[in-house]
């Protein structure tokens, strides 16, 4: 009896102990497969991206207008009423075409008078060259003094003065008249009518006499080429010069796009917008294009292939300039200084500091610290769009005791 009862005794505390044992050991290994979670969940995930060499030739789009080859806004240069007008928009027409005819009562009167006037002058200088022959035919005997001669030349002479100051008065008004009739200065388009019959306009400088606002009639232009004009910045107007040419697309023909040449460049920069106006030409002669279009201008801009770019995103700037994050074998972060060249939008060039072989962290936390471990991983659909290919490795293994990530292979 007592051998049992001891034997029901020890299996009792075997199984005290077995179960004691059991709950050690697993609480043992809850112990550490949290800490292993925590020191993972501790460890930055980052996106990795290696620096991009640049393409040969790299599209540069512009804001660019359409311009007549040239373009002519017609005044009035005489004071009337618009008689009739013989064009209107749209109209083809040669140099010299009659496009408005106007009824000037003023000037014909004034015309009138300096033809009237130039008549009297003519019949006074007649009249002091025949005196003063017959004055000169004296001279020299008692009936005349030498001064009476001389004083009748002089009349004679200032009577010819007031018949040529007369005659070019004429000459003047007759030029005027011309006026009346409105012509076009070259072969083009009428683009613009901004008359009609029976409307009072005034002079643009051509008859003094006139007063009130000058007033444009018609705007002819000549379109069998055009002109592009685009403000190229600062940073590519160097890259601008004969040879390089341009690609126009108009957003109302889709998928159709017109070639354009250089013409010339300001050589300036407007102060307030740093750039340059650069002016291109296109032979528009199936009329694909109208004066006064908004056209995207894509150049071609020449790159060198050496440069390297990164996304902008991936820039540290903090007291030593602008870092980007290399992240090392060991997936250790070494905060690097590099020199930048052009901004081109979402990335931006690095002259100095990186090499292609480099990686580096996109999008880093503000927080990222030199020597800090960091998790390549793979980032979610649609996070992180960049041009730039992304680099992952898989996660690696932790040392719960020590609190690191262990060496993954490159």
């Amino acid at each position: 009896m007592k051998r049992r009862t001891l034997l029901i005794v020890g299996s009792s505390v075997a199984l005290v102990t077995a179960v004691l044992a059991y709950g050690l050991v697993g609480r043992e290994r809850s112990v550490a497969a949290l800490t292993r979670v925590a020191v993972e969940q501790s460890i930055d995930p980052v996106q990795l991206i290696r620096p991009q060499t640049e393409p040969p030739k790299r599209p540069l789009v512009l804001p660019g207008s359409v311009s007549a080859w040239y373009q002519a806004p017609i005044y009035a240069q005489v004071s009337g009423y618009v008689h009739r007008w013989y064009e209107d928009y749209g109209a083809t027409v040669k140099a010299g075409q009659l496009l408005a005819t106007i009824d000037t009562p003023s000037l014909d009167a004034q015309y009138a008078a300096a033809q009237a006037s130039l008549r009297v002058a003519q019949a006074n200088y007649r009249f002091a060259v025949s005196t003063a022959k017959r004055w000169q035919d004296l001279a020299g005997t008692p009936a005349v003094s030498q001064q009476e001669v001389d004083a009748q030349n002089a009349g004679a002479a200032a009577r010819k003065a007031e018949m040529e100051a007369a005659a070019e008065n004429v000459a003047r008004y007759a030029a005027l008249q011309s006026f009346k009739r409105v012509v076009a200065p070259f072969d083009g388009v009428v683009t613009a009518r901004l008359t009609n019959e029976g409307d009072y306009v005034n002079a643009a400088g051509g008859d003094e006499l006139a007063g009130g606002k000058a007033t444009q009639l018609f705007t002819v232009a000549d379109v069998h080429a055009l002109r592009v004009f685009v403000s190229v910045p600062q940073d590519y107007a160097q890259l601008l010069g004969p040879g390089v040419t341009a690609t126009l697309r108009e957003p109302s023909q889709l998928g159709k796009s017109i070639e354009a040449k250089f013409l010339t460049t300001a050589q300036a920069f407007n102060s307030d917008t740093r750039t340059a106006v650069t002016e291109l030409t296109v032979d528009d002669s199936g009329h694909t294009l109208w004066p006064g279009a908004y056209v995207d201008v894509a150049f071609q801009i020449p790159t060198d292939p050496s440069v390297l770019t990164i996304p902008e995103a991936a820039l540290i700037f903090r007291q030593n300039g602008a870092q980007v994050a290399i992240v090392d074998a060991r997936n250790h972060v070494h905060l690097r200084t590099v020199t930048l060249g052009q901004n081109l939008g979402n990335t931006i060039q690095v002259t100095r500091g990186l090499s292609p072989s480099d990686k580096l962290v996109n999008n880093p936390d503000a927080g990222l610290l030199d020597g800090q471990a960091v998790q390549p991983v793979t980032p979610a659909t649609g996070y992180a769009t960049t041009t730039q290919k992304s680099e992952a490795q898989p996660l690696a293994p932790v040392d719960a005791a020590h609190g690191q990530a262990k060496a993954t292979t490159s």
